[in-house]
C-alpha cells in the first residue's frame, strides 16, 4: 500500500520550503525529522506542554497538533529563526541574563510563545504575559526567571521603538 503524499510550500525562518510529505505527518515531524531543526521539541505529543511551540503566521501553535499540510502557504518561525546574523535576539539575551534557561528542554517553546506575544504587543500586561505562557510547562525554573526575562525584553523593545 502506497502512502499518500501532499505537496506543500511555505516560508520557514525566511527561507522557502517546497516538500512532498505524507498526508498524516505532523508539522513537528517535518520540522525536526525532515528539515533537521531540532530546537522544536516533542514533549507530551498531545499539546499540553508547549515544548513544540512554533509561530505560524504570527500565532503561537503546538506543532505536535498540526498536520504538516496545514503549513502550506504559511510563514513559520522556529527558535532557530530568532537568531539574526549570528546574534541572539533581545528575548534570548534576557533569558540568559536572568538564568531562565535551566535544563533547556522547554526553552524553545517558551521563547516562541513569548516572541509571538511581543510581536503583537510590545508592552503586555503581567496578565497577558501569564496567559501567553500558560501553554508552556517548565519543571526547572519556577517561572519567575522566565517572567522577569519577558518583562525586561518588553522594556528593551519599548526603548528600541521610542529611542
Amino acid at each position: 500500500m502506497t502512502q499518500k503524499t501532499v505537496h506543500i510550500e511555505f516560508i520557514l525562518n525566511n527561507e522557502t520550503m517546497v516538500l512532498d510529505i505524507p498526508t498524516r505527518m505532523s508539522a513537528l515531524s517535518v520540522i525536526r525529522d525532515v528539515l533537521g531543526l531540532t530546537g522544536t521539541k516533542e514533549g507530551c505529543g498531545v499539546g499540553e506542554c508547549g515544548a513544540c511551540t512554533i509561530v505560524v503566521d504570527g500565532q503561537a501553535v503546538n506543532a505536535c497538533l498540526m498536520f504538516a499540510g496545514q503549513l502550506d502557504g504559511c510563514a513559520v518561525l522556529t527558535v532557530e529563526g530568532l537568531e539574526q546574523k549570528g546574534k541572539l535576539n533581545t528575548l534570548q539575551e534576557k533569558f540568559l541574563d536572568n538564568h531562565a534557561v535551566q535544563c533547556g528542554f522547554c526553552t524553545p517553546g517558551v521563547l516562541m510563545s513569548t516572541h509571538a506575544l511581543l510581536e503583537e504587543n510590545t508592552n503586555p500586561s503581567d496578565n497577558e504575559i501569564v496567559k501567553a505562557l500558560s501553554g508552556n510547562i517548565c519543571r526547572c525554573t519556577g517561572y519567575q526567571q522566565i517572567f522577569s526575562s519577558v518583562r525586561e525584553a518588553c522594556s528593551n523593545k519599548t526603548e528600541d521603538l521610542n529611542g
